[in-house]
């Protein structure tokens, strides 16, 4: 059976690749090949960063020799350049590697040497959509050794302890590139009509320019700021939610759609990222383009005058949760790689 080392942020790190990773401990898979989480970066000050991927690459040379595989996980430039000694040492050992790339379309922006190096000489490269693989392509040439693995939704246990509420909600960090404004903006447009509903944004980053903006709109008594969220609070907002809203620019798979649909929610999104593989626009979510607030407003406003359309989103976002992207599911194709990467 295939050891292996998986080379990621830290536990305490926000963000998607994290979330993903402690959906990974919770399978069979990751006692079955031995999974041991190294962790290279820690949110803060130049000195604790420095000192996490110190302390990560130590750890990592003396765990090294023991292991078959190693698996890392990246998204942005930064992100690339510090996992880079950490492939080129697995390579100069003859370890098998495989490099998992957390983000969407902006490739294209922060396509370096680093990801050239890193996706030719790999012995697999894991995306999480097809048109990433399709850009990915774009600079490598065609490749078997390139695979599409959705991230995994979590397992939630149904609760009754919350009811629901007319609340839209956005999970997220608060940021130009997530859209918020634009969601704030088209809400708006409609809140008028809606007095009993609330866009509920659960995040951290701009707070204050969020508030500021609903101010300016007069909506600020129809919008909630719940800043980070997590553990027993975020479920309680996603419990409570009607639908979930992500106007983002730019997203690898989202998390907070798997999230959304883990907790049967109807989705409005932009098709960014992995969502195109899978969404249908009127069918298992809505969609509208980035930016575009026109439309926008029209899917809040069919989501929060019709039920039935809320109902039957819901009942195609709960399928997607326990078949395609299930957690069982989706750590079987990543165990499934390990296997034939430890047979070679």
């Amino acid at each position: 059976m295939a050891k292996v080392l998986v080379v990621s942020t830290s536990k305490r790190t926000r963000g998607g690749i994290t979330a993903v990773l402690k959906l990974y401990e919770q399978s069979q898979m990751w006692q079955r090949y031995h999974c041991r989480w190294i962790e290279t970066h820690r949110d803060g000050g130049l000195l604790r960063k420095l000192w996490y991927f110190a302390n990560g690459f130590i750890e990592y040379c003396f765990w090294l020799p023991f292991y078959d595989v190693v698996h890392i996980h990246f998204s942005l430039a930064a992100s690339a350049k510090r996992k880079y000694p950490f492939f080129r040492l697995a390579k100069l050992w003859g370890k098998k590697t495989v490099i998992h790339l957390h983000c969407g379309s902006q490739i294209d922006e922060i396509w370096s040497h680093v990801y050239q190096t890193m996706f030719e000489q790999c012995d697999c490269g894991i995306l999480l959509s097809e048109s990433l693989r399709e850009k990915i392509e774009e600079y490598i040439g065609k490749s078997s050794r390139l695979k599409v693995v959705y991230n995994p939704c979590p397992i939630i246990t149904e609760s009754t302890e919350f009811e629901k509420k007319n609340h839209i909600l956005f999970s997220g960090t608060l940021y130009e590139g997530k859209g918020y404004k634009d969601l704030i903006r088209a809400f708006a447009r409609v809140a008028h009509n809606f007095p009993d509903w609330k866009i509920v944004l659960a995040g951290n980053g701009e707070v204050e320019e969020a508030r500021s903006l609903a101010a300016e709109l007069g909506i600020v008594n129809q919008v909630e700021l719940l800043g980070w969220v997590s553990g027993a609070r975020k479920h309680q907002a996603f419990c409570e939610a009607r639908a979930l809203c992500l106007p983002s620019y730019a997203e690898g798979f989202p998390m907070a759609v798997l999230d959304a649909w883990a907790y049967g929610l109807p989705v409005i999104s932009t098709p960014v990222g992995g969502v195109p593989d899978v969404a249908v626009d009127g069918e298992n979510m809505l969609l509208f383009e980035p930016g575009d607030i026109e439309t926008l407003d029209r899917k809040l406003e069919s989501i929060m005058m019709d039920q039935d359309l809320r109902e039957r989103l819901s009942k195609e976002s709960q399928k997607l949760a326990a078949d395609k992207f299930n957690l069982n599911t989706i750590a079987d194709e990543v165990g499934e790689i390990y296997e034939k990467l430890a047979c070679e």
